[in-house]
Order: C-alpha cells, then sequence, then structure tokens
C-alpha cells in the first residue's frame, strides 16, 4: 500500500514569482528507502516540509497529498506526530529539553501515553540506540553525533511510520555521519520503517536508497532506483555528487554494471584494471628529489598567521579545550583542518580570528604578537571568519542589505563603487536571485552562499571558514573552489575547518586532523590521505590497490585511462 501519494504538488511562497514546487508526482510505498536530491535551493526542504502540515511554511499550494490514502490535511495534529517522524538539519533546532533521558520521552509525554509505556519506549530506544552510556548526561554535554542520534531516537520512540530527514549528516563528521546512516538503514531494513531522507553528500547515502527523486528548480527530473538515476545524471551538473563509484565507472567508459559502493567499485577496477596492476606508475618510487605533487604550493613565502603553543579553556575550573596547539599558515596557502565533532576544531579557529584569547601560549600576526601589540588586529593583516551557523551573519531584511551593511563604515569611496562591488560578488556566488528575499527564507546551501559573499566584501587577507561546504551541493561546491583559487592567486591565506573530506582532498594544500584538543598530524593533502582508514577519500579506498597514491575522483580516472592506454 502506498504511504504518500503526492499529486501534482505545486507550492508558491508569498510573493515569490516562480513556485518552489511544480508538478511533483511521486507514490512512497510502506518500507521504502526515498533519496531526494538536487542542487541547493532546489525545493527539497520545502517538498519535505509539505509531508507533515505543522511544519509545512506558508504560501500557496495545490495538488493534493494523501496518507495511507487520507488527505493528509484531515489527519489529526496528534495522529501526523505520532506516525510521521521528522529530524532537522541542525541537532540544536529539535531539542527541547536539558537532560538525555527527558528528551527521549518528551515526544512520549506530549502524546499523553501512560507512565509505563513510557518507561518501556525510553529503555527500548536507549538499549537500540546506545545511548546507555550518556542516558543520564545533559544535553549541552553532548557532541553533535551524540545530539543527532538522540534527535533521531526521541523521534523514534513514537513508532513513527515514515521517517524524515533533512540532511541529518550535515554537521556531522565523517565517522558519526557513518554510524548515523547504519542506524537509518537498520530502522528501515529491520523496522520496516519508511525513510525520506534529503542529502548533498550521496557517498553512503546513495547506495541505500530503494529509489531517488531528482529536483531541478522545483521541478521533478527523474525517479528511480540508484542505478538508473546515476546513468541519467551522467554528465550533468549534479553528477559531481554522485558517489565516487559511479563516477569513475562513468568517467572510463561505463563498462559492465555500474558499482555504487566502495566495495563493489573496488571489485569492479579488479575486473577491468587488475591485470596490469604490476606496470601501474602509482607504486613506482618517484625519483630522489623530485617533487611529485600536482598542486602548487606556497613554497618560501612568508607564514602570515602562526600560533605557538596555545592553550584555552572557556571557564577557570573546566578542562582545557585547545592543549599545546602550534600552527603556521602561509600566505597564499589553503588549509583545512578535519577531526571529529567535540575536538576543539571551531574554538581553534575562533581563537586564530581572535575573538578568544588563549590563557596560555602566542598567536603571531606576520611574525609580531598580537599580545604586544594591541592595535595588530585592526592595522595588521585582515582577518574574516565564517561561523559554522551562517545566520550569525545577517542582520537585515534583505540579502542586497545585508551586503551593502559590510561597507558601513566607508570602505568605498561612494555608493556607486558599493554598489559595483556587490553586483560582482553576487554575480560569483551566484545569488542574484536571493538578492530581495530575507535571509532567513533561503535554504540552508543559500545561506552559506550569501553568508560567504559577505564575507569576501571585506577583501580579507586571512580567511577563516568553518565548514563553509556544508548544505552545498557538488556542482557549487565546485564554483566555490574556483572562488578559492582566486583568493589565492591574490595570496589571500585561506584556513578551513570542514568535515567534507572529498572537497578537502581536491582542493586543499595542505590538511590537518585534529584531536583532543590539538593537531596530531599535518600535511600535503596528496600525502595525508593516503593508507587512512576513516579520514580519506572514498576514492583511495575504492582504489588504493592498484593505485595507491590516488585520492579523488580525478585521480583515479587518469590512472585508469593511464593504463588502458599503456594496454
Amino acid at each position: 500500500m502506498a504511504l504518500f501519494e503526492i499529486k501534482d504538488l505545486k507550492f508558491v511562497y508569498p510573493g515569490a514569482e516562480n513556485p518552489a514546487l511544480d508538478g511533483i508526482d511521486v507514490t512512497v510505498e510502506e518500507g521504502e528507502f526515498i533519496l531526494v536530491c538536487g542542487r541547493s535551493g532546489c525545493g527539497k526542504t520545502t517538498l519535505l516540509r509539505q509531508l507533515k502540515t505543522v511544519l509545512a511554511p506558508h504560501g500557496e499550494r495545490s495538488g493534493e497529498i494523501l496518507f495511507s490514502g487520507e488527505p493528509l490535511e484531515g489527519i489529526t495534529e496528534r495522529r501526523q506526530a505520532s506516525e510521521i517522524g521528522y529530524v532537522l538539519q541542525n541537532p540544536n533546532n529539535q531539542i527541547v529539553t536539558d537532560k538525555v533521558w527527558h528528551e527521549l520521552a518528551f515526544g512520549l509525554e506530549n502524546l499523553g501515553y501512560v507512565p509505563e509505556v513510557i518507561r518501556l519506549r525510553v529503555a527500548e530506544m536507549a538499549s537500540f540506540f546506545g545511548i546507555q552510556n550518556w542516558f543520564h548526561k545533559k544535553v549541552e554535554e553532548l557532541s553533535g553525533g551524540q545530539k543527532q542520534l538522540l534527535n533521531l531516537a526521541s523521534v523514534m520512540a513514537m513508532q513513527p511510520k515514515v521517517l524524515i530527514l533533512d540532511e541529518p549528516t550535515a554537521q556531522l563528521d565523517p565517522i558519526a555521519a557513518g554510524e548515523f546512516l547504519d542506524t537509518v538503514r537498520k530502522i528501515n531494513r529491520e523496522l520496516g520503517t519508511t525513510v525520506i531522507m534529503t542529502e548533498h553528500r550521496l557517498e553512503e547515502v546513495f547506495p541505500l536508497a530503494d529509489k531517488v527523486l531528482i529536483l531541478e528548480a522545483g521541478r521533478q527530473t527523474y525517479y528511480d532506483t540508484p542505478r538508473r538515476a546515476g546513468k541519467f545524471l551522467a554528465g550533468k551538473e549534479l553528477a559531481a555528487a554522485l558517489p565516487s563509484a559511479v563516477q569513475i565507472y562513468e568517467q572510463t567508459g561505463g563498462f559492465g554494471e555500474c558499482p555504487l559502493t566502495v566495495c563493489e567499485g573496488r571489485s569492479w577496477l579488479s575486473d577491468h584494471f587488475g591485470h596490469c596492476a604490476k606496470e601501474i606508475n602509482d607504486t613506482k618510487e618517484p625519483e630522489a628529489g623530485k617533487d611529485v605533487s600536482h598542486r602548487e604550493r606556497p613554497g618560501e613565502k612568508e607564514t602570515v598567521l602562526e600560533a605557538r603553543e596555545i592553550w584555552f579553556r572557556y571557564e577557570r575550573e573546566l578542562p582545557d579545550v585547545i592543549r599545546d596547539l602550534s600552527l603556521e599558515v602561509k600566505k597564499g596557502e589553503f588549509l583545512c583542518i578535519l577531526g571529529g565533532n567535540g575536538t576543539g576544531k571551531s574554538t581553534a579557529l575562533s581563537l586564530l580570528a581572535g575573538i578568544r584569547k588563549p590563557w596560555r601560549g602566542r598567536m603571531l600576526l606576520e611574525g609580531k604578537d598580537v599580545r604586544k601589540r594591541k592595535a595588530l588586529r585592526s592595522e595588521g593583516p585582515k582577518t574574516v571568519m565564517l561561523p559554522q551557523d551562517p545566520r550569525h551573519l545577517f542582520v537585515r531584511d534583505t540579502v542586497r542589505e545585508d551586503l551593502m551593511e559590510m561597507f558601513d563604515g566607508g570602505i568605498l569611496s561612494g555608493k556607486g563603487e558599493q554598489r559595483d562591488r556587490v553586483e560582482e560578488m553576487v554575480e560569483i556566488m551566484e545569488i542574484g536571485h536571493l538578492i530581495s528575499m530575507h535571509p532567513y527564507d533561503l535554504s540552508g546551501g543559500e545561506q552559506q552562499r550569501a553568508a560567504l559573499a559577505k564575507v569576501l566584501l571585506k577583501e580579507p587577507e586571512i580567511l577563516l571558514l568553518d565548514e563553509p561546504t556544508k548544505g552545498l551541493d557538488g556542482f557549487y561546491k565546485q564554483k566555490l573552489a574556483e572562488t578559492f583559487k582566486l583568493l589565492k592567486e591574490r595570496e589571500t591565506a585561506i584556513v578551513m575547518v570542514s568535515h567534507d573530506i572529498e572537497f578537502c582532498a581536491a582542493y586543499a594544500d595542505r590538511c590537518a586532523l585534529f584531536f583532543d584538543g590539538s593537531i596530531v598530524s599535518c600535511g600535503p593533502a596528496e600525502q595525508f590521505f593516503v593508507g587512512n582508514s576513516f579520514y580519506t577519500t572514498a576514492a583511495n579506498r575504492m582504489a588504493r590497490h592498484l593505485f595507491p597514491s590516488a585520492i579523488t575522483v580525478k585521480d583515479v580516472v587518469e590512472s585508469c585511462r593511464s593504463n588502458r592506454i599503456q594496454e
């Protein structure tokens, strides 16, 4: 039986010229896993919110949505709360209580279940999700991954028929994201719960889906199995977001059946390229002193920002969050910092930005101690930071006003010059269609682009970014990389905290692993990821038995083509 039937759905936001959704026709059967994907701002979140009336945005809607054969608007809010579970992108936006155990019980209490049932459901969910060890903790003490797992467990305690997830791994590190998705798969396969999910990081989600719904500018362009969807997207803009196995398959000729997972990809590579493994150039030792990197190096350029033996704690009685951190950043360098949730990456970024002050250690700008030169922050190299939540930067009613607000204080000579700068940045960030909208009405990816446009108007010499690629589609990540390249040519130093391993591997000069309050490893990107088990790319895990030093899809494809030519 169909759980959801969406018939010719159209939705227009108030004051909008074009519909956010137009002509959506989708049937979701009970027990299916449906993945909704598309470029940032294509209508994914808008569609998901239509599936629960209390979350539906204000606007004009036409068409029909049936839930278990009944019109959705005719189903009571109590029944929807119980049968339609919804997990938001930001873990903090859904938590409403102070303790873990209370959060698990909150939904059941509001539905009026008796204490005996609540205790049983809470105990069952805590056991199923492995929450026993932090069952009595305060919510504020949890990591991002634990908070998102708690949100999922709280929803599942109500035993919903369908679980709707809006980019649930956007703020999770690779290991936490993998564990979260494993749990979602288990819920779908073992409990028979229908899953509808939007996601930009398709590497692990794509193979789990029964069907993939592709949206483009609010319209449904494809709805079928992952393998067929992969072939449909080949050569299109969204192909950059596909799993590495699919991209490599499509770009090397598409022999045999398309692999979806790393495991399938390894077997596929072995079948088609394993016979020439002994001749592969990657396995040869490089000549002594020869730089085999394909990237430009900052070389002997001046160190513009340096942290020396930095220690930091939020309160005197609390343990140190940053422990003996030392780091150098050179002009024109792109440095990426990776690591698990809660290891101190964002705190370290705020210290580099001067937002917080260490209790021990030295922070140097162009070799000068910031503490000894109080005016150095304003007179020295211009440092700008993009926070993890871009909404913290928005203070005006429209995107245009927010961008113009960056010129308060007279950076440029006149309004005309300011408007020209804004229009130039709007074109670079591709947000022209958003310029008259309120920043809070934008999608997560659109907010990231608008916020980045705003900080770039400051023309920073040191740009600090906290997870700027979350919420961005694969196509726009390539645009972002082009913007970073232009900044590097102007000798802007870029330090980015990120969970996006594929992006870091493809574009960073150096990568560093943050653990337990400090950096434990740092090196050139093409060396940093080789041989790692988890903090490496899917392309490297897929191809390392044949091409040990290949870390990106491009590396693997070039190695495959090279060896096919040699053959």
